[in-house]
């Protein structure tokens, strides 16, 4: 942490009264910059891929921990930051994880899920084996609170957990991304099981289990994930 992050951090009541600050840090670039600036951060994310192939390659634990950081830098609902996240490396931890990630996903597979939800997962080409559970060196799993203490060990109500949490885990993956590693997304349904295994409490509410770390030299990627809405259908200017 910087001497001038410090310096606002020593200023941040332990109450929850309103206190001005100064704008901490600004961006001093001209249009062209950050015009610049913006492709490059496109071309960047251009190149982030959703890997099942991982290879075995360890990543050290400092990379998990600032990325982590970065996530818990996002914005939230009165700055409550609702989120939690449980990193895991321990190949035992994450044999039980997949054994009962697997054990739902066969119920899934099997008839818990729609024709229709099964055929728009098709085209990506998954199954109830989920072998990256335990091969990719590193298991993130992320967690909503619903409810939170704060310094003073007082409990209190969360609000927009859900949009709080998807934020910050947005900034996860991108932090993952440019820290040249590679990241899966996974849900299993249901997810309750990740409460005991992670040993978080039953207020909080599994979102998904992050799979973290390099694709081995087989690695592919469905062709159907590369296919992404024009500008024109994501976006409307007024």
């Amino acid at each position: 942490m910087s001497e001038t992050d410090k310096k606002y951090q020593s200023s941040i009541p332990l109450d929850h009264e309103y206190v001005e600050l100064p704008v901490p840090h600004r961006w001093d670039m001209t249009d062209e910059e950050m015009i610049k600036e913006s492709q490059e951060i496109y071309e960047m994310m251009q190149k982030r891929h959703t890997i099942r192939e991982y290879s075995t390659r360890p990543v050290p634990r400092e990379i998990i921990e600032n990325c982590i950081k970065v996530a818990g830098l996002a914005p939230s609902g009165a700055n409550h930051q609702p989120w939690h996240f449980t990193a895991i490396e321990n190949p035992e931890h994450k044999q039980k994880i997949r054994d009962a990630a697997e054990e739902e996903e066969e119920k899934f597979y099997a008839g818990r899920a729609s024709d229709e939800w099964l055929g728009a997962l098709e085209p990506i080409g998954t199954d109830n084996s989920k072998p990256h559970l335990t091969t990719a060196p590193w298991l993130i799993v992320i967690f909503a609170q619903r409810t939170s203490v704060d310094r003073n060990g007082r409990k209190f109500n969360n609000y927009y957990v859900k949009e709080s949490v998807g934020i910050a885990t947005g900034f996860l993956i991108t932090a993952l991304h440019k820290a040249g590693l590679t990241s899966l997304t996974h849900t299993p349904n249901p997810m309750k099981f990740l409460n005991g295994l992670c040993d978080r409490p039953a207020t909080e509410k599994p979102e998904m289990i992050l799979v973290v770390g390099h694709p081995n030299e087989k690695a592919t990627v469905p062709a159907h994930a590369k296919w992404k809405k024009p500008l024109n259908e994501i976006m409307s200017v007024f």
